[in-house]
Order: structure tokens, then sequence, then C-alpha cells
């Protein structure tokens, strides 16, 4: 099993190239409240209804002092591809070889459809201003996952 993060953990930190050919590292985004979630793979039905969920609730995450980024295993090339089909707004980061998903604990073993596979976990992260972590879900639901977050911190 992947170690998971708890509140008051360091972040892990990360510099990975991100859909428009550039890196980002959470360094970059010190002193700025970051919501990372994982997802297992762009252009898949529930990956793009929750980035498209957080699409949507964009302007009003930023308005709360919040930063949204997407981190998925796919290269660069498929979430430029992923950006421009779904116009999404926010940074995706591509994790190929997994190791930041991992030290996240958002990479491991995983039930899917009554059988014990090894992949993404779906999972949300806030990270404070100061790097550390706020929040830790795992196993979260694509769909309804953005509206239960603002209501968790309490922008609804």
């Amino acid at each position: 099993m992947t170690d998971r993060l708890n509140p008051g953990d360091p972040a892990p930190e990360f510099t990975l190239p991100t859909d428009n050919g550039g890196t980002l590292s959470l360094a970059d985004l010190r002193g700025r409240k970051v919501i990372l979630y994982a997802y297992p793979a762009a252009m898949t039905p529930g990956c793009t209804k929750q980035a498209c969920d957080f699409r949507d609730s964009l302007a009003s995450l930023q308005a709360a002092g919040y930063e949204v980024v997407g981190i998925s295993p796919d290269k660069p090339e498929k979430l430029a591809k992923f950006r421009d089909r779904d116009a999404i707004t926010f940074p995706l980061v591509g994790d190929t070889d997994k190791a930041v998903l991992t030290a996240y604990g958002a990479y491991g073993e995983k039930q899917m459809y009554g059988k014990t596979v090894t992949g993404v976990i779906r999972s949300t992260f806030v990270v404070d201003e100061n790097g550390k972590i706020e929040r830790a879900l795992y196993n979260v639901k694509a769909t309804g996952h953005v509206a239960k977050l603002r209501r968790d911190l309490g922008l609804d």
C-alpha cells in the first residue's frame, strides 16, 4: 500500500512537464493555495467530467485564492489535446514515471470493478501557502467531487 499524506505533512516537491510545453514546479506556486488533483487518464469520461467541473469552478476558486493543477501519467502531447478539446484553463502536468503520484500516495493498488489493480488513485490535495498539506482526499468520485470540495472549503 502506498503511504498516504496527512494534513500538516510537507507536500512533495515536483517539477513536471505541462500541457503547454513548459514545466511547472510546486515551488513556483509557493505563497498561494493549490488544489492538486490526480486523475487516471486524460480524455476518458470520468476524468473529462472532473476536469470540466474544475474548469467551470476555476474563477470562483481563484477568487478565493486557490490555483488548480491537474496531474496524470499522460504525456504532455496528450494533455495538450485534452486541454484544447475541453477548453481546460488551468495547468495539466504529466508524471509519466508516476514518481510524483507515488510520493503523494495517489498511485498504487486500488479496487476497480471488483478487482485489485495498480493505477492512479483519484485524489485531491489542498496545499497551503507554505507548501504543507491542508487536505488529502483519496478515492474521490469524478462526478460531484468539485462541488463537495467547494462546500468543504467553505466556498458554497
